[in-house]
């Protein structure tokens, strides 16, 4: 079934947003994309695609216009994970979200480990906090290996997901930070954590980690400018 067209609102440096861009590689959607500047947004973005003023943001169907003219006959949706679960739903093929009860089930209680046990304290860590220790990263990462299935490619299993993306665009900056000592954090406790990676008992969560970052709607959608988060 054709579905109405789609305008991306989006930033290089969001993580957030870039959920929704990888889930529209994994579809293989046709879309208009929109990059806003978060330092200095237009004045017309706000208003008519997203009153909260964030990325991301979708502007879907309606007749085809520029991006900086959206359309009031589009609908606007808006925050990346119900963006990604809108994309699953046009384009169920996909598998971004699971077809199986279960497996939804399990997607689902992965983004929920994500938003709760590891992003707060990677955001904390990124910005100075003084509670964003390397050992409030490493309990993150111990939650979200302790779900992992054993001897599974992905989150859930073999299958490519809501989950999976969820995650990615996080590790990958916490990852860019530390390995080129960028951001507020203290130097000793980026150290600290690369260091207690290298335990053997992660070794199921790295091999995880290299999959989701070598995965190519990852690649084509991470770029490496700065700041590296939104603000």
């Amino acid at each position: 079934m054709a579905q109405e067209q789609i305008t991306l609102y989006t930033a290089k440096v969001c993580p957030y947003a870039q959920r929704t861009e990888i889930a529209l590689a994994e579809a293989g959607a046709p879309f208009k994309r929109y990059e806003i500047d978060l330092g200095n947004k237009p004045e017309w973005y706000a208003p008519k695609v997203n009153r909260a003023s964030k990325v991301p943001a979708i502007a879907y169907g309606g007749p085809d216009v520029a991006p900086e003219n959206p359309s009031p006959e589009s609908t606007k949706l808006a925050e990346s994970l119900i963006l990604v679960e809108f994309i699953g739903d046009l384009y169920p093929s996909s598998n971004i979200l699971p077809a199986d009860p279960v497996l939804r089930a399990k997607a689902r209680f992965f983004v929920e480990i994500v938003s709760t046990k590891f992003s707060p304290n990677f955001m904390k860590f990124a910005s100075g906090n003084p509670e964003g220790t390397h050992a409030a990263l490493l309990t993150g990462v111990d939650a979200i290996q302790d779900i992992l299935p054993d001897g599974a490619k992905y989150a859930v299993g073999d299958q490519y997901t809501i989950a999976d993306i969820a995650f990615a665009p996080f590790w990958a900056r916490l990852n860019l930070l530390v390995q080129k000592g960028i951001g507020a954090y203290k130097d000793e406790e980026g150290k600290s954590f690369l260091k207690a990676l290298e335990d053997p008992k992660y070794a199921k969560f790295n091999g995880y980690v290299q999959r989701i970052l070598a995965r190519q709607s990852f690649k084509s959608t991470f770029h490496e400018v700065r700041p590296l988060l939104c603000r």
